[in-house]
């Protein structure tokens, strides 16, 4: 605890006084620092409860409004950088039921999903996903997903939770409007638990308690499972940390039992982890957190997503919103995000990016925090172009002092995906 103290005064996160780590996170949180800007005011609204609530609150949980679900930032046996260094040395377990699982099923499914995203779901093999996007008209980007094209005949898709009514909507909208024109296509909600093992250890705890072979299932890949002898679960390798890992969709019923029975394998050291080491690991692997780093004012282009967009959909331009996007594919956009690391006080949401003479603001930040592995602060941002090139030096705007800073390529921390060779 002393280390992590420590590193905690070095990098500015432990203001005067003995405010504990999760306070911090807490403060965070209000205040839509740590968490999407769009959804922190579901704090004062009903929220729900995962199947694993009852679990997260007997193992030490403590639990905070997010996305209109009650989750957990921490836990009481360990703080969030300890938690952060687990997963990227071990393995942690996290809950992310709160996530919209839905099936589309149909002679046009294909179809009706690439009406809605910028990917190519065709050329998808069986059992393969993609990352991809529902866009607007105006290019701007309504939600970030994953569409698995199973070998079962169904495109098995995961999108974010503080979007789930929307991306809900959006899509019936779209299937009623090809159900009108005589298309065949069906949706329907998954209601699973849905538990995410993350760290170099996901294969060992893993591996002795399934009937799949990991070794053959790579890196955005899916197939149906039976774990722990639950049948009927789903196991697709993905995740939000930029570490190898698994996201396991289970039945309700089963989903406790099964988060004990892997907290308690021998082959692996599994911990619990929560919402804040899950935002300093997706920030420190320069992944996109939505209603921050990216929404509907937001393009693929300026966001660094260009490559969601399949080439045969580039050539095609039907995806909602392709003339603005393509346009700007060809013309650059007039901002991009970008990687930032800086000195002294960590930078926060909406803290401005200023040339490096201080003198012009030139972009802001949509996302910050201490990185625990790398031991400074990080930040993602949009600055304007001609100021975005790797090695550029800048000035952040950080409560009301300007602090040296320098943009970098994203991911701040190599990411270690399991790739099938």
């Amino acid at each position: 605890m002393v280390s992590l103290l420590r590193m905690s005064l070095s990098t500015g996160i432990v203001a005067r006084g003995r405010r504990s780590l999760f306070s911090l996170y807490l403060a965070r949180f209000r205040t839509n620092q740590i968490f999407p800007k769009s959804l922190s005011s579901s704090a004062s609204a009903i929220v729900k409860k995962t199947c694993l609530y009852d679990f997260h609150v007997s193992k030490g949980g403590k639990m905070v409004p997010f996305a209109g679900w009650m989750m957990p930032v921490q836990y009481s046996d360990q703080g969030i950088p300890a938690s952060h260094h687990h997963t990227r040395t071990h393995v942690s377990l996290f809950d992310v039921s709160h996530m919209l699982q839905t099936k589309v099923w149909g002679r046009d499914s294909v179809a009706f999903m690439e009406s809605l995203v910028v990917g190519d779901i065709a050329g998808l093999a069986d059992d393969h996903g993609t990352l991809t996007l529902f866009t607007n008209e105006r290019g701007g980007i309504i939600d970030d997903l994953i569409v698995n094209r199973t070998s079962l005949g169904h495109l098995y898709v995961v999108s974010n939770a503080g979007c789930a009514d929307t991306d809900l909507a959006h899509m019936t909208e779209r299937l009623e409007d090809f159900k009108r024109k005589g298309k065949e296509v069906n949706l329907e909600i998954i209601k699973n638990g849905l538990i995410a093992l993350q760290g170099p250890e996901t294969v060992n705890a893993l591996q002795p308690n399934t009937d799949v072979d990991l070794s053959k299932l790579g890196f955005m890949t899916t197939t149906k499972a039976t774990v722990f002898g639950v049948t009927d679960c789903r196991i697709t390798r993905c995740g939000y940390t930029g570490e190898d890992g698994v996201e396991i969709s289970v039945p309700l019923e089963r989903a406790e039992d099964m988060a004990e029975r892997l907290l308690t394998v021998q082959s692996a050291s599994v911990r619990l982890a929560g919402l804040g080491a899950r935002d300093s690991l997706r920030l420190e692997a320069g992944l996109c957190l939505y209603g921050n780093d990216i929404d509907e004012t937001t393009t693929p282009v300026e966001a660094g997503l260009a490559w969601t967009i399949g080439k045969i959909r580039r050539q095609r331009a039907d995806f909602p919103g392709a003339d603005i996007i393509l346009r700007q594919l060809k013309e650059k956009p007039a901002r991009k995000k970008v990687g930032i690391v800086s000195t002294g006080a960590p930078a926060r949401a909406g803290c401005r990016i200023l040339d490096e003479t201080g003198s012009r603001q030139v972009g802001h930040v949509t996302s910050g925090c201490p990185s625990p592995s790398l031991k400074k602060n990080v930040a993602i941002g949009y600055a304007q172009t001609e100021f975005s090139a790797s090695g550029q030096r800048l000035k952040l705007e950080v409560r009301r002092e300007k602090i040296d800073a320098e943009i970098v390529k994203l991911p701040f921390v190599p990411t270690k995906y399991f790739l099938v060779k």
